[in-house]
């Protein structure tokens, strides 16, 4: 008698056996963020706006608010805020892009955690607007007198890299839910420019009514007020109107956390153009 026939394997079940193993999450987070940086080298254009960015900054406003007597250390803080906003958040138009050259899609079918790779992205765009930002600090140095404490002034690169990490997963979460850069480039001029200008950059902290609100509740605004108690300078009258160190550093850090979490939640969820 003929042995019967062994069952039919179905196509999904071969498939999930021939399967190879889940790729471990941190190596795949280092080549993400090892792709941004690639990235950026290989585009001319990006690279002389990161070279370009802070030295046309410094030059405008030291040599403009030297000639119009205003101190230019109050504005420091602010302006090293917007270079990190600046790079940060354009850094993270490539999602847009990645999805439309369908690279985006081969990375949410690999055998990873999609926690891996919002991190790969979010670290690759923080390192690049740390680096612009650690280039205006240098160049700031030679304009007006920052701290000697070398502890403070690392404290102060330290709250740079935070503040870089929350802005860049704060634009995680806005392209990924975008179509279109056009998009991206509208929400970022009536949410964004303003969220950093209610940060204490030039108006100040701790103004009655509701603009005072705002700056209050705007969670840019301890970053600002973080870096100008660690990078700066001895006016009292100055630091009395910012918030306490410790306040900085507790609602800067949550701020960065919160972005975070909330990209890696957004990331499980399927957008129109995944394909999935």
């Amino acid at each position: 008698m003929a042995s019967p026939a062994p069952p039919r394997i179905s196509s999904a079940a071969a498939a999930s056996q021939a399967a190879s193993p889940a790729i471990r999450p941190w190596p795949a987070v280092g080549t993400l963020c090892r792709r941004e940086l690639v990235r950026f080298v290989r585009q001319p254009n990006r690279v002389v706006g990161a070279l370009g960015q802070p030295l046309v900054f410094w030059l405008l406003f030291s040599e403009g608010l030297k000639r119009s007597g205003l101190d230019y250390g109050h504005f420091l803080p602010g302006t090293i805020v917007l270079i990190l906003l600046f790079t940060a958040i354009f850094a993270t138009i490539s999602i847009i892009e990645d999805r439309r050259e369908g690279f985006l899609q081969s990375v949410l079918v690999a055998p990873i955690p999609r926690w891996a790779m919002v991190l790969g992205k979010v670290f690759g765009g923080a390192l690049l607007a740390l680096l612009q930002g650690l280039l205006f600090l240098l160049l700031g140095w030679l304009t007006v007198e920052l701290t000697s404490n070398p502890l403070n002034l690392l404290a102060g690169v330290v709250m740079m890299a935070v503040i870089a990490l929350a802005l860049t997963g704060l634009g995680f979460l806005i392209a990924w839910r975008m179509e279109s850069t056009q998009g991206f480039h509208a929400i970022m001029s009536v949410f964004l420019l303003p969220m950093w200008l209610l940060s204490g950059a030039f108006f100040p902290s701790g103004q009655s009514g509701w603009l005072g609100w705002i700056v209050a509740l705007n969670p840019l605004t301890y970053g600002v007020a973080g870096l100008r108690r660690l990078l700066q300078y001895t006016q009292q009258d100055v630091l009395q109107a910012v918030p306490p160190l410790s306040v900085c550093w507790l609602v800067t850090v949550l701020f960065a956390m919160t972005t975070l979490s909330l990209a890696c939640f957004v990331a499980r969820t399927r957008t129109s153009g995944d394909l999935l």
